[in-house]
């Protein structure tokens, strides 16, 4: 089986804790239904070191220009101040040409910004981190905004950046990462923290990610 990459884009000041649980789940073969079927592979407007909100420095493994959808399971865009000020645009018409490929993208708070001025999110239901938010920027889909925790559609994924669990276990879901009850008992213990849901995800795990 070959192993696909999943791209996250990369910037200065990307707020770092927003794709955390989805990269982190992704590169950890644990409890996988396919352990290495996929990697993460991140990438810049070019190759030069970027600085997250947090502090953290990453060296992207390609630039923007290097990234091909053929060679992709999908493509990750985390929010950050950047998005705010109109930043980051260049990054839009790659999303544009991941999913003419058929390939899902996956934004985040201000990322899903940068998605709605680029008239992507104008006839696919979202989410954000608000009605008023998107519709500052001026586009078409308002009547499509949904206020849920996460919102998928037509390979279109978004959530608010103070949703980070269910933005990953939409990504995990969307790729198969794990089995249904793997997933869900996931999802419970990094949202509430209850003992009950680690049991489950233990007892799940334990089965080889089959049950549910």
């Amino acid at each position: 089986m070959e192993q696909q990459a999943v791209h996250v884009y990369v910037f200065d000041a990307l707020a770092d804790w927003e794709p955390g649980y989805a990269m982190a789940g992704i590169n950890d073969p644990e409890s996988q239904l396919r352990p290495g079927r996929y990697r993460v592979e991140t990438f810049g407007l070019s190759n030069a070191p970027v600085t997250t909100t947090g502090g953290l420095k990453i060296l992207p493994d390609r630039a923007l220009d290097e990234v091909d959808p053929q060679r992709s399971a999908m493509l990750i865009l985390p929010g950050g101040q950047a998005w705010d000020v109109g930043r980051n645009m260049e990054v839009v018409p790659l999303a544009r040409r991941f999913l003419e490929a058929g390939v899902p993208v996956a934004a985040i708070c201000g990322a899903t910004a940068g998605l709605a001025r680029g008239g992507l999110l104008d006839d696919r239901r979202h989410t954000s981190n608000a009605a008023d938010y998107l519709q500052a920027t001026g586009y078409k889909g308002a009547a499509l905004y949904r206020d849920e925790p996460f919102v998928s559609d037509r390979d279109v994924i978004t959530a608010a950046g103070t949703r980070p669990v269910d933005f990953a276990y939409a990504i995990f879901q969307r790729l198969e990462i794990y089995a249904p009850a793997v997933l869900e008992a996931w999802r419970g213990l990094f949202k509430t923290g209850d003992p009950k849901y680690f049991e489950a995800l233990m007892a799940a795990s334990a089965q080889g990610g089959s049950a549910g």
